[in-house]
């Protein structure tokens, strides 16, 4: 049977998870006005402190830069926010009342978070139609074992989401052919299929030549609005590119926060992380 009959309608399932899931987790509404509320937050490992009393609250559709040297605590706020690492002390609130502290990873994610790690991981044997369909399916488990044939609306979905990555040429390409950009803007995609309304994306830029860095700009950017996206990112070109509001962490808090050229010329940010 073709990989395409392998799964119930995105619909179906859709209203199937969200029976599953608790009130508390439901997906909030594109209406409210942040979409990211962290208040003093802090966790330690061994005694060192990784993150401390960290304060930050990111806008329904905005796109937001978080930057910092290394061990600054930027992949452990997003690993708090999705549920990978337990805070110690503080309040994480998606949207307009989901304490995220209280929910496991599959409940963040079925509430509307997706994340991107640096290193794509891609179904590299299957074709790039076959990954976003296979990221469409959701939760596996019990629900691989429905089985429907794949429905012009599922089919324009991923159509759509091919033309957005700009990878409908390579649509019935193996993954594993695909350049490392590709890579990346096919798992971006595969976030979307499952429609998120904060996309966490992890050093998006890292390994890509000139030319894949500013087809990912254009990408992050045509998704703001639409979706709330934070990206970390340690390329200052790139940053500088894409940024609107930019945050910086050191030590595990904020140092510094607000336009690219309001951090780059903060004197504090100049001697932790930007140099003369």
């Amino acid at each position: 049977m073709k990989l395409q009959n392998r799964y119930r309608r995105f619909t179906d399932r859709r209203r199937v998870f969200d029976a599953l899931v608790p009130a508390e987790a439901r997906r909030p509404s594109k209406d409210c006005g942040t979409i990211l509320y962290m208040e003093g937050v802090s966790v330690s490992f061994d005694g060192f402190k990784a993150i401390d009393d960290l304060n930050l609250a990111v806008d329904m559709g905005e796109l937001r830069c978080i930057i910092g040297p290394n061990g600054a605590g930027k992949t452990t706020m997003m690993d708090i926010v999705t549920g990978k690492t337990a805070a110690d002390a503080g309040r994480v609130i998606f949207g307009e009342r989901t304490d995220l502290l209280s929910l496991s990873e599959p409940d963040i994610a079925r509430a509307g978070i997706g994340r991107k790690f640096q290193k794509p991981t891609v179904f590299e044997r299957h074709s790039v139609f076959e990954n976003l369909e296979l990221a469409m399916a959701g939760e596996k488990g019990t629900f691989s074992l429905l089985r429907a044939t794949l429905d012009d609306d599922n089919r324009d979905r991923i159509t759509e989401v091919l033309r957005e990555t700009g990878l409908a040429d390579a649509a019935d390409r193996p993954a594993g052919e695909l350049s490392h950009g590709q890579k990346q803007w096919l798992e971006i995609g595969m976030l979307l299929m499952q429609e998120p309304l904060l996309l966490l994306v992890d050093e998006p830029v890292a390994g890509m030549t000139h030319q894949e860095m500013d087809k990912t700009a254009e990408l992050l950017l045509s998704l703001a609005g639409r979706h709330s996206v934070v990206v970390v990112e340690h390329d200052m070109d790139f940053v500088r590119a894409i940024a609107r509001k930019v945050t910086v962490l050191h030590q595990g808090t904020v140092l510094a926060e607000g336009s690219m050229d309001q951090v780059q010329n903060n004197p504090r940010v100049i001697e932790v992380y930007l140099g003369s």
